[in-house]
């Protein structure tokens, strides 16, 4: 037996109602389960029970033994002195508050249908890439769709954290973080971290000055990322790096280690310096680009926006004095769509959040879902076992699903194995 087990049966009264019984004999009537807690403190918040004559409201804590109840100190302390139910597996000893009362005591063995938790222990030691994956293609569609929904948003609120977290280092400057989180999104990935850093080294104010120039900009990123720190043959780079020596005494700017760069096995044409002269593009086709964003609720102009190419230099090169067969090095549309999945949508939606204007939150979703479909092995996968995406909302609800819940095997949490176990 699991408390997770016990969690699951209390939540959705998934035991025999009939002569529910304390160890004392008094009659239990369940008005309200109470809410789950997944932190600290008793496993559900803000129960109603009629034990005997008496109704209560209060909280219920949930144990394998009724021993359990010392054994985690609970009786010295406070938090658990609203606890108006023990609920246990099998009771063993009787249970007190701080004070001294009794705590009433619920035992479910032999109260609930053996055959859910021989399910549930297949889902728990199941080898199978998903463990309800034999099942799956039983399940209802209106059940996973709305359990999808609430995947995306738990995907929204995780991706918001290192967003909310900059914001407060950056004095809530909207902006800037925008900037840095656009400029991140161009590392795709591998480089993300170091675009971040290069983001960081030169504010979004300095590029502003010299927008209206692609030299300059290019001049002055290509500059903050190590990359002119050396003696170059072509004539391009030479003028970057005289101008960049200028702007970089009038800024007083620190370039970063070109080191942090990662070249080796990627393709060419995700090379950080192709990526870095991309950027700098969008810089300099994009004035006020957040507030463009921000305003902007029609995908295809989003998407036009990020369609951006690099300069011409760049279009017989994929980095500097290497020259290469011509070609124009432009974002692709699944390189947009990866901008705008991981970096405009979240960044819409905790804004939103933030700012506590749903407009912006309905925008990022609905965006989401204007998006063609990601195309990755987890998705291929899904595919395989009858769950095809048609959007980039249900990719993304569909990654959540499979890495936080499947991976983790926490079926009893999610509504997809709790409706499978009622079967």
């Amino acid at each position: 037996m699991t408390e997770e087990f016990l969690h699951y049966l209390w939540k959705y009264k998934r035991y025999s109602s009939a002569n529910l019984l304390t160890q004392t004999g008094e009659a239990i009537q369940v008005i309200k389960q109470g809410e789950h807690n997944t932190d600290a403190g008793p496993d559900f918040f803000n129960s109603k029970l009629k034990i005997g004559k008496t109704l209560w409201a209060g909280n219920v804590e949930i144990h394998i033994c009724s021993s359990d109840w010392k054994k985690h100190n609970h009786q010295s302390d406070k938090t658990y002195d609203n606890v108006i139910l023990h609920v246990v597996y099998r009771h063993d000893e009787k249970v007190y508050r701080k004070s001294g009362e009794e705590i009433p005591t619920l035992e479910l063995k032999g109260k609930f249908d053996e055959l859910i938790f021989k399910k549930y222990l297949q889902f728990k030691t199941g080898k199978t890439w998903v463990p309800c994956a034999p099942q799956l293609k039983s399940v209802e569609s209106f059940t996973l769709s709305t359990w999808l929904d609430r995947m995306v948003v738990e995907r929204l609120e995780r991706k918001s954290g290192p967003i909310l977290d900059n914001l407060k280092a950056n004095k809530n400057n909207w902006e800037e973080i925008f900037y840095q989180q656009v400029a991140r999104s161009f590392g795709f990935k591998v480089n993300s971290g170091p675009f971040e850093l290069l983001a960081r080294s030169i504010p979004s104010s300095i590029l502003a000055k010299h927008k209206n120039s692609l030299f300059q900009v290019e001049a002055l990123l290509f500059g903050q990322a190590g990359l002119l720190d050396k003696q170059f043959i072509d004539t391009y780079p030479q003028y970057l790096q005289n101008e960049y020596t200028f702007l970089r005494k009038k800024y007083k700017l620190t370039p970063l280690d070109p080191h942090v760069w990662k070249f080796l096995r990627l393709r060419p044409s995700n090379f950080p310096t192709i990526r870095i002269a991309q950027f700098a593009a969008l810089i300099f086709n994009s004035v006020h680009l957040f507030s463009k964003v921000m305003e902007t609720s029609k995908p295809d102009a989003l998407k036009k926006l990020f369609s951006v190419k690099a300069s011409e230099y760049w279009e017989t090169h994929y980095t500097f004095d290497k020259k290469s067969t011509r070609s124009v090095k432009s974002i692709g549309p699944d390189g947009v769509n990866n901008i705008l999945i991981n970096t405009i949508v979240p960044f819409l939606f905790i804004y939103g959040k933030s700012k506590a204007e749903e407009k912006y939150v309905e925008r990022s979703l609905a965006l989401s879902e204007k998006i063609e479909p990601e195309n990755n092995s987890i998705i291929d996968k899904w595919e395989q076992f009858g769950v095809k995406a048609k959007s980039a909302y249900q990719t993304q609800g569909l990654l959540q699903l499979k890495n936080e819940y499947c991976s983790n095997k926490r079926c009893l949490e999610c509504a997809v194995g709790a409706k499978l176990l009622q079967v």
